[in-house]
């Protein structure tokens, strides 16, 4: 039986809300989520209940300006500049590090959470304590760059940098349609009855984001060779994060070889609410399962076994490098199993020769 657990996590004297999803045993990897905008971590409780009791331990927190984290309606997504976002974000990160043994640490990111993770990834300054210490990044339809349509002009942009050093806690709204969030018309029904979603920015969280997309989608700063392992996925038909910028930028990061994109056909912007979501909490397991030792082969057989019972193939799209790394990374871990026994029975040898 999955444990909940509430909490909070102190940062600048605030104590910013958290949930946990415990596996019934000893978990056999952690998995940290940051959320997107006009979210929290309430919204993640079908994946991470479906993964805690597959052995994967979830953690979450409101960040500052949502969720649960609002007290009265000034607060709404108050959540600084890009400095103070990111050591938030950081911070929740190295609160759950270093790995225990036999438990490494993976972090997702959604949606605006997901951009932010990418953007935590291009830090030099966060490689040893964080990227390093990490055995895996996942983005989850991140916000690399607004979608052709609704991409802000260069005198918006300019003009709202301006704005925001005027008025830098004024609110501003941004709303997409909650139909084009996911095809299940339940879940849109709870995102719009949600309190805690209120799809309010103010003008510098929302400069500070301009600015950041602005130097991801063209890749003026990448991915850190600290970076261990990534994972990207996306729906086609996303209208809240644009699917081909998020690929673009997905290719450009050349210094990390074990790095696997997903595409879903025709999904929107939310994939752990879409129809058909199992087939992407599965995806989330058996990636992170490859990358526990020995859950390489677990991963392996349960992707054939779902493959089977849908009768379609999967597309997942996973570099020759990355096959290659998890390899060698599994050949190592026997090799260090194997010197265990040799000086094992060494120390057996020498007592026995005392006796």
């Amino acid at each position: 039986m999955v444990k909940e657990v509430e909490g909070t996590y102190k940062v600048e004297g605030l104590d910013l809300y958290t949930k946990s999803w415990l596996p019934d045993s000893d978990p056999v990897a952690k998995l940290l989520i940051v959320h997107g905008f006009s979210d929290h971590s309430g919204n993640y409780h079908e994946m991470a209940v479906w993964l805690a009791e597959r052995g994967i331990a979830v953690h979450s927190f409101d960040q500052r300006g949502w969720g649960r984290n609002v007290k009265r309606s000034a607060d709404r997504g108050l959540c600084g500049g890009t400095d103070k976002v990111m050591g938030e974000i950081a911070g929740f990160i190295r609160s759950h590090l270093p790995a225990a043994p036999n438990c490494p640490v993976f972090v997702m990111g959604h949606s605006m959470g997901g951009g932010n993770v990418a953007w935590l990834c291009t830090d030099p300054a966060l490689e040893e304590d964080v990227l390093k210490q990490v055995r895996g990044f996942m983005l989850n339809a991140p916000f690399i760059d607004f979608p052709p349509e609704t991409r802000p002009g260069t005198v918006k942009v300019v003009l709202g940098r301006l704005a925001a050093r005027l008025l830098p806690h004024q609110h501003l709204k941004h709303i997409i349609p909650l139909e084009m969030m996911t095809h299940d018309a339940q879940r849109v029904q709870q995102f719009r009855d949600d309190k805690l979603c209120h799809d309010t920015g103010t003008l510098e969280s929302m400069a500070a984001l301009l600015d950041r997309h602005l130097i991801l989608a063209p890749g003026k700063v990448l991915v850190r060779p600290g970076v261990r392992s990534l994972w990207l996925g996306h729906g086609t038909e996303d209208v809240g994060a644009d699917y081909g910028a998020a690929k673009r930028w997905f290719e450009m990061q050349t210094a990390v070889q074990d790095k696997t994109f997903k595409t879903y056909e025709g999904w929107y912007h939310v994939l752990h609410c879409e129809v058909g979501k199992e087939e992407f909490f599965a995806d989330v397991r058996d990636w992170i399962l490859a990358r526990c030792g020995d859950g390489a082969a677990a991963a392996a057989q349960s992707e054939a076994v779902r493959k089977e019972e849908e009768g379609k193939p999967v597309e997942v799209v996973e570099s020759a490098e990355a096959k290659k790394v998890l390899a060698e990374e599994a050949k190592e871990e026997a090799d260090a199993v194997k010197d265990a026994e040799v000086v094992g029975k060494a120390d057996s040898a020498a007592s026995g020769s005392k006796l």
